[in-house]
């Protein structure tokens, strides 16, 4: 068995390796740091080298953190991951995470009594869990969230991104408590009760959060049984058989089926949603999961916004005349979407139209003018990411949450990179120096700084009216 240096080496060293196997460094960091090199990476390893599988180094099997905390006395955590999974729930059981290595998370219900299968990915935000749980682009995914406090300030009708949660399920630490606060109107339990989503609290959201991040995004199922019986072996096949969101297209799925107007825009202390009654200029916004309040500062920032599904053509679009056109978040693979959106984009882009794009929205601009995605190892999610300007030096805490990300090697000439995460160094935003088009891959409306990123909204808005202007 050769050792993970011995491989790096073959390849050409670090970087050579993940451009030969079209991963991140932080991936190959990562190999070096367990000494070991992840199955789902060894045929390109193979492919690349020409090694024997009995060559690729395998390491030490995961240990999972078993401790408890003084808020899992009646549940067990999980049993031995890649091993034989429990056939029993332990007392007090009553739902079950199961990935689809047969690793199992055992932990309380609460929720919905369901079971839903999704790719598990953690969120780090500290407040807005109700927005997290309705935005568009948590479609096909359960958050783990690794703030405990989840629940404490309940539900209300306001705090939403979308009609209903998109995110299959939820997975916390501790019990929800009773709301405590002024705007609560239900109990979260309550809330997801009714819109079909399962929960599961008592887990070691530490253990699960750091095996994301070593291993990437699993597959797996949570399923809520009050009668604490689960079919651990069907829930792990189950698991297994799940195809994933790389190659997914899930636009179509959380995407408006007509077109619509909007005009409410941010929320006042006191006076709740206002409305824009005297817009300067009109914007099509292509919906492929758009989150309401990108819609807000769009509206609040001067905007009559005619909403368009995600699979509208270039005509459908032009159709309205727009002095600017929105390409909005969503979920899913962005190539998979590009098959319909690229060529609707590139439409827009031929006839001058400004245009601007946030997270699914920003790198289907980016294929759009020629650039190629990948997913990333274990996504950014969470409202504490730091994103740097490259033109003003300044850096900007943002809220984000996306699982792929922009090439920036494949960006063509006339294209240049605009902003970049201080975390992993991945694209965080274009511009092209030949048409009046950029992008973001964060969610500047989110407000994590709180207002680092508003300025976007305004110059999308101030390159309308220097395009009218000329």
């Amino acid at each position: 068995m050769r050792t993970v240096e011995d491989i790096i080496a073959l390849l050409g060293g670090p970087e050579a390796a993940a451009s030969r196997l079209g991963i991140g460094t932080e991936a190959v960091r990562k190999w070096r740091q367990a000494r070991a090199i992840p199955a789902k990476h060894w045929p390109a390893v193979i492919a690349a080298t020409g090694l024997p599988l009995e060559d690729m180094p395998r390491g030490e099997q995961p240990k999972t953190d078993t401790r408890k905390s003084r808020t899992e006395t009646l549940v067990t955590d999980t049993t031995s991951p890649g091993g034989d999974v429990a056939a029993r729930a332990p007392e007090g059981a009553t739902a079950a995470l199961v990935l689809a290595d047969g690793s199992v998370f055992w932990g309380r219900g609460f929720g919905a009594h369901a079971t839903t299968v999704a790719e598990i990915c953690f969120n780090t935000s500290m407040t807005g869990y109700q927005e997290v749980l309705t935005d568009p682009s948590y479609a096909g995914q359960t958050i783990c969230f690794t703030f405990p406090h989840i629940g404490n300030v309940g539900a209300n009708p306001e705090d939403i991104e979308a009609t209903t949660p998109v995110a299959r399920g939820l997975i916390v630490k501790q019990d929800a408590t009773e709301p405590s606060n002024w705007r609560a109107t239900r109990h979260l339990d309550d809330w997801l009760k009714s819109h079909g989503v399962p929960g599961i609290a008592g887990v070691d959201t530490r253990a699960l959060t750091a095996r994301i991040r070593d291993g990437g995004a699993p597959n797996g199922v949570l399923s809520f049984q009050p009668d604490g019986r689960f079919d651990i072996p069907a829930l792990v096949a189950q698991a297994r058989a799940w195809p994933g969101l790389e190659g997914m297209d899930l636009a179509k799925e959380v995407s408006t089926r007509q077109t619509y107007h909007w005009d409410e825009t941010t929320w006042e202390i006191g006076k709740g949603y206002g409305r824009q009654a005297a817009p300067k200029f009109k914007v099509v916004a292509v919906d492929y999961g758009a989150k309401r309040n990108i819609l807000r500062c769009l509206a609040a920032a001067g905007c009559d916004v005619t909403v368009v599904p995600a699979t509208a053509t270039a005509e459908d679009i032009l159709r309205h005349s727009p002095d600017g056109v929105f390409l909005s978040n969503g979920p899913g693979d962005p190539a998979a979407t590009g098959e319909y959106a690229v060529p609707a984009i590139q439409g827009v882009l031929d006839k001058g139209v400004p245009t601007f794009g946030i997270c699914l929205g920003h790198q289907l601009l980016a294929l759009a003018l020629g650039a190629k995605t990948y997913k990333l190892e274990r996504g950014h999610r969470g409202a504490n990411q730091p994103v740097k300007d490259l033109k003003t030096g300044r850096v900007e805490i943002t809220s984000q949450n996306h699982g792929f990300a922009v090439d920036e090697t494949t960006l063509p000439e006339g294209v240049e990179v605009t902003h970049r995460s201080l975390f992993d160094g991945s694209n965080e935003g274009i511009a092209s120096m030949k048409l009046p088009a950029f992008s973001v891959q964060y969610h500047p409306e989110a407000s994590p700084g709180p207002t680092d990123s508003h300025y976007l909204f305004h110059r999308f808005v101030g390159l309308i009216e220097q395009h009218k202007g000329a």
